[in-house]
This record gives structure tokens, sequence and C-alpha cells, in this order.
């Protein structure tokens, strides 16, 4: 059984990398990108790579599905690189392949706000994928990167499981049936996920959890056991959004960027100006076995455990990380 993670953005240290080892954690896919223009995305880009130079037995740079069988097998950590903004492309669609090429793999289209692709759950008013946003996401699909809506708004979203023509990822959030966040998606949403073949990556994050850091394990691998029944348990996996070691003054930079002078509390008040407490049953990487234990006493049969842990992932890996081809009919 592979394991997956797919989606972090911690403060990467030898102590989380070591971790990942402890955890069995196959691959993780990270955030390089909130809202850096191209040039400062590549500097993070250099960043990683002298991660990986100097911890070659710990992690290496993930490009396929084959380098999760390869992480495995080597006992390492396979790190995907992501970005949750479109702001490494600015206006620029020639960008996106380039961004490809440097081993980007997921591309969210909005964070929380309007961008000049679609529209953000933070805005009021939704207009849907925008002109360029129908463009980029062609290209997208043409190349490889994967399209993700995890901070989109209700019809930009449906809008895209639409128009794009391979399946899309919405890589860390939950459904509002549960615990009704701005970010987490409705069962309209999630059933046009399921049918397109796309992926959903539940997040532990605390503030989409029902009882934020008090959630209990029950409730959340209950949670899953009701979405599979929902959107198919083969579109299902783990994006657990885990913040690790991050300062809380990284939080008014994932909200604000440069694009606003105050202090955006995002869902809430000033009481979420930080970092939230993880729950007691996932701190770090360590926890994976937690979560699957969780599943089977939700009632998972073994396979579907298998699936949600990692293997759906890989499957979705497989078929999306390469250049267009054999992929669905646009409905």
């Amino acid at each position: 059984m592979h394991r997956i993670d797919n989606l972090q953005y911690a403060k990467w240290s030898e102590k989380i990398f070591r971790q990942m080892r402890e955890g069995n954690v196959d691959a993780v896919h990270a955030t390089i990108c909130y809202h850096e223009n191209f040039r400062e995305t590549v500097a993070n880009i250099e960043q990683w790579n002298r991660w990986f130079e100097q911890f070659p037995e710990l992690i290496f740079h993930g490009k396929t599905g084959d380098d999760v069988r390869l992480a495995r097998e080597s006992k390492r950590t396979a790190i995907f690189f992501g970005f949750q903004n479109p702001s490494p492309i600015e206006d620029d669609i020639g960008l996106v392949e380039i961004c490809h090429t440097l081993g980007a793999r997921f591309m969210q289209l909005t964070y929380n706000n309007q961008s000049l692709l679609a529209t953000g759950c933070y805005e009021a008013e939704d207009t849907g994928l925008t002109r360029m946003g129908k463009q980029v996401v062609r290209e997208m699909n043409r190349v490889g990167l994967v399209v993700d809506m995890s901070h989109s708004a209700e019809r930009s979203t449906l809008d895209t499981i639409e128009y794009s023509e391979r399946p899309i990822a919405i890589t860390h959030a939950n459904p509002a049936f549960w615990h009704p966040a701005l970010r987490n998606k409705s069962n309209e949403v999630l059933k046009a996920l399921g049918e397109s073949g796309g992926m959903l990556g539940f997040s532990i994050y605390p503030h989409h959890l029902n009882n934020g850091s008090n959630c209990t394990l029950q409730d959340f691998c209950d949670m899953i056991a009701r979405a599979a029944d929902l959107m198919g348990a083969q579109n299902i996996g783990i994006g657990t959004d885990l913040c690790q070691d991050q300062p809380d003054s990284v939080v008014e930079w994932m909200r604000v960027g440069r694009w606003s002078k105050e202090i955006d509390y995002g869902e809430g008040s000033k009481d979420n100006a930080g970092f939230p407490t993880m729950p007691d049953w996932f701190c770090d990487n360590r926890d994976f076995d937690n979560i699957e234990q969780g599943l089977k006493n939700a009632g998972l049969s073994q396979s579907n455990v298998v699936g949600v842990m990692g293997e759906n992932w890989l499957r979705f890996y497989d078929e999306n990380f390469g250049p267009l081809g054999g992929v669905r009919e646009n409905r």
C-alpha cells in the first residue's frame, strides 16, 4: 500500500523529512507558492533543490506516479510541487508549460479571491470560469498540470469540472454537509467531481473540521465513509493541509499576500488570526496510522482504506501528470 498526503505547507526541515519517513509517507504534494510571481516561485524551487541535495536519503523531487513507487522501494518521500494560486503564471499562458517543466503538478485557479481565471470562495459574487480561465484550463490539460479548485467558489468549481477535458482535483477540503466552512464543498460539487473522475483530498486543518481542533477521529472517518457513498470510494484521498511548525505570521501571508493593507481573518474573527491547534490524533506525519485505523473502524473495506490512504491518488497521478491523451470526453 502506498501512502500519499496530497497537501502540506509545513516549515520544511530535516526533522519533518525524517517524520515523513517514520510515518511511511511515500509522497507529499507540497505547496511551494501562495502569492509569489514567477521569479519568486523559481527561487522557492531553488530552495527545494538545495533540500533535495542535502537530504537525498530522505526526499527527492517527484514528477510521475512511478516516482511514488520508487519512493516506497527506496524508503524515501517523493515531493510533488503545487501552487495555491495562479500567480506564478502571471498573465502569460506560456508560463503554464514552463511551470510544468519545472516540476509543478497542481495549480489552484484561485486562492479565496477573484483571480484572472476564476472566483474564490470568499467573494460575494461568483462569475465562474473567465475567458482566460478557459484557455488556461485547456493548456493545463494539454501539458499535465492538474487543476485544483480547493479555494474556489461554487459556480467556478462546477464550470471547471464541466469545461476541463481531464479530471480536476480538490486537494484539501471537506464536505459542507459535515461542516459549513466557506471552503468546504457542496453535495452538488462532490457528485460532479466524482462523476467526472476527479479527486477530493480530506483536510485536517481545524477551521474546516466539525468541532474544530476538538474533532474526533471517529467523526472525521465517519464523514469520509459518507463522502465515499456520495461520490465514490475511488475518488477520495487525504490532503491534510498540515502547516507544521509554521509561525502564526505565515497566516497573514497566506490570506493577505500583497493585495491588501488590512488583515483578512478569513472565516471568522481575530480569534482565527493564527494557526489553530491540530486534533490530538493528527499532529504530524507520524500519525497516519491513526487515520488508517480510524477508517477501518468506520467500516470501510480494506480495499477502500488502501485507496483513501494513497492508491487513489497514485492512480490519479499516473493518469494526469503527463501530456494530454487517452482522457475522458468533455461532457
